[in-house]
């Protein structure tokens, strides 16, 4: 009787640690898939004009499954944050990827293009939104000393990035967080706009896990210095919420 109590105890153990690991295994929060990797890299290298081994990665990109417009529309993108020139280097040396992947036979998907805006509003009405459901807060406080001296720079960034951009519905807002958080950690020194943008991906639906993952690929991208910087901004905003 006792052997056989023993036995049933000793299985019953077995079945609740196999249960426990289990669900463990369930709700390890995952990291960031290939074509979100993809975008990292793809964003970073662009941003620091590493064109030969951003052509590398704009084919792994693609191979991950990443469609030409979705890669063309992060290109484009980041242009806000790095600047027309990177950005217009980075779709030549894309221009020549596709080239040589059509020559060896390789045929990639194009994928959808934008779709026509319908909304007869203003551009900045419609930027004004858009900014509000990334920061999931009303812009209807203080305007920010810098937009105060420069009330031009605060139409261009309503009416171009978050409307003109933003409404461009290639690229989900997350990739879009994605892409800039990459393009900014890259470039390195502008510790408040990553963190503000860090907390923006947050909303976005972008978990802890997944950023510290994004961190560590800017370790090969940008190297350990800008990596450890991005990381002391991230582990800041993760404390804040």
């Amino acid at each position: 009787m006792k052997i056989v109590l023993k036995g049933m105890v000793q299985g019953i153990l077995f079945l609740c640690c196999f249960c426990l690991m289990a669900q463990q295994e369930t709700e390890t929060p995952k990291g960031l898939d290939p074509k979100e990797e993809s975008i990292v890299k793809i964003a970073s290298l662009t941003a620091q004009g590493e064109l030969d081994r951003l052509a590398l990665e704009l084919a792994v990109g693609l191979d991950n499954g990443l469609s030409v417009n979705e890669i063309k529309e992060v290109i484009v993108h980041l242009y806000a944050y790095g600047g027309f020139p990177r950005s217009i280097r980075g779709l030549q040396t894309f221009l020549d990827v596709l080239e040589d992947r059509k020559n060896k036979g390789i045929t990639d998907n194009w994928g959808k293009e934008a779709s026509p805006i319908k909304d007869t509003r203003s551009k900045y009405d419609r930027g004004v939104e858009t900014l509000e459901e990334l920061i999931l807060a009303k812009m209807d406080g203080p305007k920010p000393g810098y937009q105060q001296f420069s009330p031009e720079i605060d139409v261009f960034l309503k009416e171009h990035l978050f409307a003109d951009l933003f409404e461009r519905d290639v690229l989900t807002y997350q990739q879009r967080e994605l892409t800039t958080i990459s393009v900014i950690a890259s470039l390195g020194g502008l510790d408040p706009m990553l963190r503000s943008h860090l907390s923006i991906s947050m909303n976005m639906g972008l978990t802890p896990n997944e950023l510290n993952g994004f961190v560590d690929l800017i370790a090969t991208t940008a190297g350990e210095k800008k990596a450890a910087d991005a990381r002391g901004v991230l582990k800041k905003v993760l404390e804040a919420r």
